[in-house]
Formats: structure tokens, sequence, C-alpha cells
């Protein structure tokens, strides 16, 4: 079974408010505290970072198997949100809602619409970035799927 291994380099040259950097990839930002919890907003922060690799896991996910399945998409989009809890203090990554639109082909059936409900379900739960946050972030799924409109 094949190990992938991916690496992150990063640069804090400061104390708690100031600007670091990371690396890794294609990836290169500078991060800081965000300004919601009186930091400078400088680049990204953790919270979006979290919050991107569970939103890009699970759209991939989602869209993969669509495709294995064979069910045929006009669109895929999706809103995520990240809910942040400060309590004394203590900061707690509490809860990420997934909002995927999925637009399906105007010849569509019902059954291809059952379909895609399933795979929105089942593709939060096989999502590496997901199981790998399990039982410690709550994960929240509020799926659209309609049929794209048929013009002329």
């Amino acid at each position: 079974m094949p190990v992938h291994s991916f690496h992150l380099k990063a640069h804090w040259p400061g104390l708690r408010n100031d600007v670091g950097e990371i690396e890794s990839g294609n990836l290169k930002t500078q991060v800081s505290i965000p300004p919601e919890m009186d930091g400078p907003g400088i680049g990204t922060n953790p919270d979006e970072m979290l919050l991107g690799a569970a939103a890009t896991c699970y759209i991939i996910t989602l869209a993969a198997m669509m495709e294995r399945s064979r069910l045929e998409k006009e669109d895929l989009t999706m809103t995520s949100e990240g809910i942040v809890d400060v309590t004394n203090g203590v900061i707690t990554y509490k809860k990420i809602i997934h909002r995927p639109v999925i637009v399906l082909k105007s010849t569509a059936s019902a059954k291809d619409e059952v379909l895609a409900g399933k795979l929105a379900e089942r593709a939060e739960s096989s999502c590496m970035i997901s199981r790998a946050i399990k039982g410690n972030v709550e994960m929240g799924l509020e799926v659209s799927i309609c049929k794209k409109e048929v013009t002329g």
C-alpha cells in the first residue's frame, strides 16, 4: 500500500500578532491570526486552512464518486462555513458545514437525483480530512440538488 508524505515549511519571525509564512508544494502564503481573534489578518490563518482542507477534500471526493457512479452533472459548487468558539480564552473549532449545490443534466431521472443525494452524504464520511477530524469537529451537510433548466 503506497504511503504519501506531504511537507510544509513554516517561518514565524515575530510574536503573536506578527506575520509568518508557509510553503507546501504549490501553496505559498503569509499567515497570521485573523482579525476576529484580534490579529492582523494578513494572509490566511489556521481556521481558513482547516476549512479549505475539509471543503476541497469533500468536493473532490464527491466529484470522484459521481464520476465512478457515472452520474453526469452540469455543475457542482459549494460554500462551507467553519464555526469557531472562544470561551474563557479557549479556542475550539466546533463545526464545519458544507453546502454543496449539485446541478444535474436536464435529462436526469428521479433515480439520478436520489443517487446524487446518497453520494453527497457518503462523500462526507469518505473524505480523508473529514475522517481525520472526526470526533473533534462536528460536520454538517446541507445539500441542494437541482436539474439544469432547459432553455429555448
